[in-house]
C-alpha cells in the first residue's frame, strides 16, 4: 500500500485545496473547495482513500463499467427505476463519457455533461437527475475497485431553470367540486372516478400512491401511505424513504372518501379501483375537456395541492406530501406535537373550502352546468 508523503495546498487562483499523488506510475489530483483546514483534510482524505484502495491502472472504459452497473441495477430495483438508469445512461453517460477511461474521470468531465444538458434546454430537475445517477454509478464503481474518484467541484449550471407546472386554477377547483359528470358517447353521465380526482387534489397523493391505497390503510381520519403501484403494476415502497408517511384527512377529503365507499364499494380491498395509468389519465383529461377546465395530468393534481397549501409553513406541507426537509417543497418528523397534524388538516380544509366555493351572484349558490343538483338544506 502506497503512503502519502505530501499534503494538500491552497490555490488562490482556483479557490480550492489540491494535492497530487502517484501510485504505480499513475498520477492523480484531488481537490476540496471547503475553506480552511477542514478542506485541506478533505483533499488529503480523498488522496489517502485512493492510495489505500489498491486500485491499479487499467484501461477499462466508462461504457463497459456502466453496462455492468446497469445489469446489477436490473436485479436490484423496480422496472421504473431500472428504466431511469437505462435512459440516463443511453442519453447522457455513454455518449459523453463512455469513451473515457474509468481512472481518468474527473470533475471537468462530469461538469461538461451537465453543461451540455443545460445548453440543450434540459430542466434543472433533469440535470439534477443526471448528476445523481453519475454519483450513484461512481459509488458502485468505487465499491468494485474501478475508481477512487468522488464528485467534488461539480455544480448545476446557473442557466438551468425549474420548468413551471400546470395546476388547476380556482375556477377549475370550483368546477371539480361541483360537477360530478362527464360526457360519454355524446351523453352526460356520472364520472366514475370523480372521488379519486377530488381525493387526490385534497391530499396531494401521487397517482401511484392513490392506486396502492387500501382500506386497511385508513384508520378513522388518518391515512397511512405504505405503498405505491407503478405504471407496470409493480407494488413498491414509494418514490423514496420520505414517501412512507401518515396524515390526518381534512373534512373535505374525508367526505370524498366516505362517498367513494358508499357509491363504489370495492371487493378488492383497494380504496379506488382504478384503470391503467394511461386510461386514468385519459379519463381525467376528458373530464377536464368537457367541463372547460385547465388541462392537467393526474400528477399535476398533486402540484395543485402543493400550490394551494403554499401559504402554510413548509414543515407542515413536507410531511403531508412526503418530501424530505431538504427538498424545495415550498419530513416525516414534521408533526411531532400531539394534535398538530389535525390542526394542519383543518388549515388545508379551510383553504380548499374558500377556493372551491361556487361564486355567489344573487346570494344563492348556483350549480354549474353538468352538476348534480344541490340538495336543499334542512
Amino acid at each position: 500500500m502506497t503512503k502519502r508523503t505530501n499534503t494538500a495546498k491552497w490555490s488562490d487562483k482556483h479557490h480550492r485545496w489540491q494535492i497530487n499523488v502517484q501510485m504505480d506510475g499513475k498520477r492523480r489530483s484531488f481537490y476540496s473547495s471547503t475553506p480552511g483546514r477542514t478542506g485541506q483534510r478533505e483533499a488529503n482524505a480523498k488522496a489517502d482513500a485512493w492510495l489505500e484502495s489498491g486500485i491499479t491502472a487499467t484501461g477499462e472504459r466508462v461504457e463497459a463499467a456502466f453496462q455492468q452497473f446497469q445489469q446489477e441495477q436490473k436485479e436490484l430495483c423496480s422496472t421504473t427505476e431500472y428504466n431511469h438508469v437505462v435512459s440516463i445512461g443511453k442519453n447522457w453517460i455513454v455518449p459523453y463519457l463512455g469513451w473515457k477511461k474509468m481512472l481518468s474521470l474527473c470533475d471537468g468531465d462530469v461538469q461538461s455533461v451537465l453543461d451540455k444538458a443545460a445548453a440543450l434546454g434540459r430542466s434543472k430537475k433533469t440535470i439534477q437527475d443526471i448528476r445523481g445517477m453519475i454519483g450513484k454509478f461512481l459509488k458502485w464503481a468505487r465499491r468494485n475497485k474501478k475508481t477512487a474518484y468522488f464528485l467534488d467541484d461539480v455544480h448545476i449550471p446557473a442557466s438551468a431553470r425549474l420548468k413551471g407546472k400546470t395546476v388547476l386554477q380556482p375556477k377549475d377547483l370550483q368546477t371539480l367540486f361541483a360537477v360530478d359528470t362527464t360526457v360519454y358517447k355524446g351523453k352526460r353521465v356520472k364520472e366514475e372516478y370523480i372521488h379519486a380526482y377530488r381525493f387526490q387534489v385534497l391530499t396531494g397523493l401521487r397517482p401511484g400512491e392513490l392506486r396502492g391505497l387500501r382500506k386497511e390503510d385508513i384508520d378513522g381520519t388518518r391515512v397511512f401511505v405504505r405503498r405505491s403501484v407503478n405504471v407496470f403494476g409493480e407494488e413498491t415502497r414509494g418514490k423514496n424513504e420520505n414517501a412512507l408517511r401518515s396524515f390526518v384527512l381534512s373534512e373535505l377529503a374525508l367526505q370524498e372518501l366516505e362517498a367513494q365507499f358508499r357509491e363504489y364499494p370495492s371487493k378488492s380491498g383497494l380504496v379506488f379501483d382504478l384503470p391503467s395509468p394511461t386510461a386514468y389519465r385519459e379519463r381525467w383529461q376528458k373530464y377536464c375537456e368537457v367541463n372547460a377546465m385547465t388541462k392537467t395530468t393526474p400528477y399535476e393534481l398533486r402540484h395543485t395541492f402543493v400550490s394551494v397549501a403554499k401559504t402554510l409553513p413548509a414543515g407542515e406541507v413536507k410531511g403531508l406530501v412526503g418530501h424530505s426537509q431538504s427538498m424545495d417543497t415550498f419530513g416525516i418528523y414534521g408533526h411531532a406535537l400531539q394534535g398538530e397534524d389535525a390542526a394542519t388538516a383543518g388549515k388545508i380544509n379551510a383553504l380548499f373550502e374558500t377556493l372551491a366555493a361556487p361564486a355567489e351572484e344573487t346570494g344563492e349558490k348556483k350549480d354549474p352546468p353538468g352538476a348534480t343538483p344541490s340538495r336543499p338544506e334542512n
